[in-house]
């Protein structure tokens, strides 16, 4: 039966197509985004043979055509397989329609060394006003870090935490005005994401940290840059000794 045949064809395609989107992305083969293109043209075959798998396992129930139910569920058991992960992974991030994300929309940190980095030359690293409602629906809890200590002692602890993080790259980092940029790269399709750190006064003995992350492809991060910010807020608040390096948490 052509769709047995089609099921288990389509699936062996679709692992084919992702694991050549993973590799050629993470070895740098080709531009991450490319290579998360051809994984998600990958997925789209993986759901089309899940699709011909199921219909094609109900055809072969008959006595006359049951010789085919053998390619029809292995080809739906692997569909599924590629599927599934990905489903489950997109269900548990919002698909929202921003890439930057900042604790401060009203006085966003700037950027600086991101700005002169062949990567970004004739992007714009300015901060979407637009951005601040969608920012404000999506992440309602985000907010800077308020941490006890002068300026100069909450930064020297930034500086410190942020250099422990292994797939962080720091890129400037000013005492004077207390901020620090850096390039975040993600662990399987090696995305770059361009963040900047601010400590600021506070009142009552306190210091105020901000920070803003910007990813430089797509439309939507699922919520990696706000994962990014909450994540290095928890390893500040836990200080030196209780944040093991690699803590962060990073995007696809």
């Amino acid at each position: 039966m052509i769709l047995t045949w089609l099921s288990f064809y389509d699936a062996l395609l679709a692992a084919a197509l992702m694991a050549a989107g993973i590799v050629s992305a993470h070895y740098e083969m080709t531009p991450p985004y490319r290579g998360f293109q051809i994984f998600l043209i990958g997925f789209f075959f993986a759901t089309i043979a899940f699709i011909f798998g199921l219909i094609s396992i109900f055809v072969t129930s008959s006595a006359s055509r049951r010789a085919g139910r053998p390619r029809a569920i292995l080809g739906t058991i692997l569909a599924l397989a590629l599927a599934g992960p990905v489903l489950i992974v997109v269900s548990q991030h919002r698909a929202i329609p921003i890439n930057d994300i900042t604790t401060d929309a009203l006085d966003p940190p700037q950027f600086v060394a991101a700005s002169d980095l062949p990567a970004n030359r004739g992007r714009s690293m300015g901060y979407d006003p637009r951005f601040a409602a969608i920012q404000h629906i999506a992440y309602p809890a985000l907010e800077p870090l308020r941490l006890p200590g002068t300026p100069e002692e909450v930064y020297e602890r930034v500086e410190i935490m942020a250099g422990e993080i292994p797939d962080w790259h720091i890129t400037r980092n000013d005492p004077k005005t207390r901020e620090l940029e850096g390039v975040a790269t993600s662990a399987l399709f090696k995305f770059k994401d361009d963040f900047i750190i601010e400590v600021r006064p506070g009142e009552g003995g306190m210091s105020v940290v901000e920070m803003r992350s910007k990813s430089r492809d797509g439309i939507s991060d699922l919520g990696a840059n706000y994962d990014r910010i909450s994540s290095f807020w928890r390893i500040l608040k836990a200080g030196p000794r209780s944040a093991p390096p690699g803590t962060a948490q990073v995007q696809p």
